[in-house]
């Protein structure tokens, strides 16, 4: 274990980023998921802007690479203009 003052803090501010971070990561997720599961362009495009602002916020945050974010956005809005 850490000794130092600095450190013991450093361990308490890692531990709950990482709890916001894998937070943050999964519920997008999940908001994907329910966007390709959508087949009602209407509530698809809806669900869309939602998304897309939870992927940039995940890239911007260094959560994930803003490449896999441009790719995640591009196959929803792919998903999305495909359906009828």
């Amino acid at each position: 274990m850490a000794n130092h003052k600095s450190a013991l803090k450093r361990v308490r501010q890692t531990e709950t980023r990482n709890d916001r971070n894998r937070y943050q990561h999964k519920t997008t997720r999940n908001a994907l998921r329910d966007l390709r599961a959508t087949s009602d362009k209407a509530a698809a495009e809806k669900l869309l802007p939602e998304v897309t602002s939870m992927l940039d916020k995940l890239a911007k945050r260094n959560v994930i690479h803003k490449n896999k974010a441009a790719n995640l956005k591009s196959s929803a809005k792919k998903h999305v203009s495909a359906l009828k």
